[in-house]
């Protein structure tokens, strides 16, 4: 059986071929008769747009591409990613576009992704994770890309991004260790290539210092592991310390793993407290006391905002920052 055409759509709707191509194309100047004429015409014959054609004439290819500049293991195992790329999908099936993701760590990912996203085979690019002042963005907006940002990035000022007020979060947190009368709080910090690892790291700064407590800092990484590592230094250089705060709940989780081979009872010895407010952290023993993030509300504004740059909007409000808050568990 051979594939309906456009002509055949027409035919069977009593209209013109360039009736039937404006109502597939969006367009407003069809009437509301000759607009119900073609889609029940398409309906009845199955008609499917050719995609390859429409892109020619609209030099738009209805899909989005989501790079994250981390490994397969932590995109699919992580809570921070999988709310983001939730919200982002929620946002995206109102608009009929298509996701893509892409995944690239070494300069070499870099370079290859580069080149396809600026091949005009995508119609706006969201990135997560950037590690540094990575050139990606930079160069895809030079290149007529939109381009919103998961994240305040180090290093540059995109024109627009979503992120989370994660210096007032950490803040509350060790706060609330300060409340509790703790007099050693370390801290298990992000990387100091992004924005968030610096903004928490800063967080943690604003409460610790002014307390006259000292600041006993390691880094992670954000996964459990790093975690992990990161409270056996910290045991090893301050065994007398009595409170953590991490900058993600993996490595909260990885802390609390540590604490309990070690002999700590939490939170009698030692209070710990995460940031994400995920699944995990509420089945944690003991539940985990953290500071939540709304990842799906992320994901959501930045596909908005990247809907609305590849329209041509103008955007009142092209940098968007969400609150967090702290949840109160048994860990701390």
């Amino acid at each position: 059986m051979n594939r309906p055409t456009l002509e055949a759509v027409a035919a069977r709707a009593g209209v013109g071929r360039g009736t039937v191509s404006r109502v597939i194309n969006g367009s407003p100047n069809v009437s509301d008769r000759a607009r119900e004429a073609v889609q029940q015409a398409i309906q009845e014959l199955g008609y499917v747009p050719n995609r390859a054609a429409r892109a020619l004439v609209t030099r738009r290819t209805d899909t989005v591409a989501l790079v994250v500049s981390e490994s397969e293991f932590r995109v699919f195992d992580e809570p921070y990613f999988a709310g983001t790329i939730r919200g982002i999908g929620s946002a995206l099936t109102e608009t009929g576009l298509q996701l893509i993701l892409a995944m690239a760590r070494s300069p070499e990912e870099h370079v290859r992704l580069e080149h396809y996203l600026t091949g005009q085979h995508v119609d706006g690019v969201l990135l997560l994770s950037l590690h540094g002042a990575d050139p990606l963005p930079r160069r895809l907006e030079a290149m007529g890309v939109p381009t919103v940002l998961g994240g305040r990035p180090i290093g540059l000022t995109p024109f627009s991004y979503v992120d989370m007020d994660n210096r007032a979060g950490a803040r509350q947190a060790v706060k609330h260790l300060l409340g509790l009368g703790r007099s050693k709080i370390a801290v298990i910090a992000g990387p100091q290539d992004m924005g968030v690892g610096v903004d928490r790291l800063a967080g943690y700064r604003d409460a610790v210092l002014p307390s006259g407590r000292p600041e006993l800092v390691a880094y992670g990484d954000f996964s459990e592991e790093s975690g992990a590592a990161a409270m056996s230094e910290l045991l090893a250089a301050h065994p007398g310390l009595d409170a953590v705060f991490a900058a993600s709940d993996p490595m909260a989780l990885g802390a609390m793993r540590v604490l309990r081979a070690a002999g700590r009872a939490i939170p009698e010895d030692v209070a710990v407290i995460g940031f994400d407010d995920s699944k995990a952290a509420l089945h944690a023993d003991p539940p985990l006391t953290t500071v939540h993030q709304p990842t799906e509300a992320m994901g959501r504004q930045m596909a908005l905002l990247l809907v609305a740059r590849i329209h041509g909007e103008e955007l009142r409000q092209p940098v968007m920052i969400l609150d967090t808050h702290l949840v109160h568990r048994e860990s701390a």
